[in-house]
């Protein structure tokens, strides 16, 4: 009973705070993460040491888009339903690399088990996960790479950004019948989803499809309101030549989809529109007409990330990169599609 307890008021937390995640993104988060860790850093270390559980501390990246709370919601609840056999300690970066670097800072003085961590940007870890090795902490990279030596960590659980990008270019190209004229929608900058996204995408459309002109690409930093700014400048600059629009992913492209109505436009009709994730407004949009297909990024890894936990915590050797399973969704099944999205 004190089990079952104890789970019912951590998800109910943790369903709150996605409420603020999701429906406020403009209203900064109160709570700094670094407090937060420090705050659970104190507790004795001889009640730790006597801890059977599998303690973990994540560093998020923060609010960024409906994928990423949907990522969070994942590995909060099944923490939260295993309280008996796991210990979270988790800290929202607020999209800041140096908060996260405070955070795993603050895990290694815990003596936590495993680092797990979605880097914001792809450099500048060395220092701190060379603290971690040092510590003897396994550090578990979760949908975003880092450029370190491999030494420096013990595996990645994600997608393949860049077949998302090559596959998002061959839809792009089918929706065009293989002519016309797009812009593209990036994410973060510095970030190893918007470098791989962009690589596939682009790599993909030169090399087999000429007809196809990128006229400008530029950062919509993964959050609706930024796509939506930078799609009215494209439309500003190109209007009616813009025959296809690309974002890296579902959260720029619905900014972007509202930019379109305004002009007077079709989205999904006039401008073609492909993007990444799957999460469920992009599914509802091109249930309406207004979106063509989205390339699956699935952000439920909590399972997969906590299992990878335990057994680096019991020594046992895990693969390098640990792929997620994804698809590609169109609009001809997106009404079908809908009721089945677990996000």
């Amino acid at each position: 009973m004190k089990k079952k307890l104890l789970s019912i008021l951590l998800c109910t937390s943790m369903v709150a705070a996605l409420f603020v995640g999701c429906g406020q993104k403009e209203t900064p988060v109160s709570t700094e993460p670094e407090t937060k860790v420090e705050e659970e850093a104190e507790a004795p270390k001889e009640e730790k040491s006597g801890n059977d559980k599998l303690v973990v501390g994540f560093a998020q990246i923060g609010q960024e888009s409906g994928w990423r709370d949907a990522e969070t919601a994942s590995i909060q609840f099944y923490a939260g339903q295993n309280v008996d056999t796991i210990d979270l300690k988790f800290a929202d970066a607020q999209q800041k690399q140096e908060n996260q670097i405070k955070a795993i800072k603050s895990f290694i003085e815990m003596g936590v088990d495993v680092i797990g961590l979605a880097p914001v940007v792809e450099t500048g870890w060395d220092a701190v996960f060379t603290e971690a090795k040092d510590a003897g902490i396994p550090i578990v990279l979760v949908d975003r790479m880092a450029k370190v030596d491999e030494s420096l960590y013990s595996t990645f659980i994600g997608s393949d950004f860049i077949e998302e990008g090559k596959n998002a270019a061959i839809e792009m190209a089918t929706l065009l019948g293989d002519e016309g004229k797009i812009v593209e929608l990036e994410g973060t900058v510095g970030a190893s989803a918007a470098n791989d996204r962009k690589k596939g995408f682009d790599d993909e459309i030169a090399a087999n499809h000429p007809n196809i002109e990128i006229l400008e690409s530029q950062t919509g930093d993964f959050t609706r309101a930024k796509g939506k700014e930078v799609m009215e400048s494209f439309l500003k600059t190109y209007g009616s030549d813009i025959k296809g629009v690309y974002a890296h992913n579902d959260d720029m492209m619905l900014g972007a989809i509202e930019a379109i109505k305004e002009a007077g436009l079709k989205p999904g009709v006039d401008i073609k529109t492909v993007s990444v994730d799957g999460v469920k407004g992009i599914f509802e949009a091109m249930a309406a007409g207004e979106a063509n297909v989205t390339v699956e990024c699935n952000p439920l890894l909590g399972e997969q990330f906590f299992d990878t936990c335990r057994k680096l915590k019991a020594g046992e050797t895990v693969d390098k990169w640990i792929k997620s399973e994804e698809g590609i969704y169109r609009q001809e099944t997106a009404a079908d599609d809908l009721p089945n999205r677990k996000y």
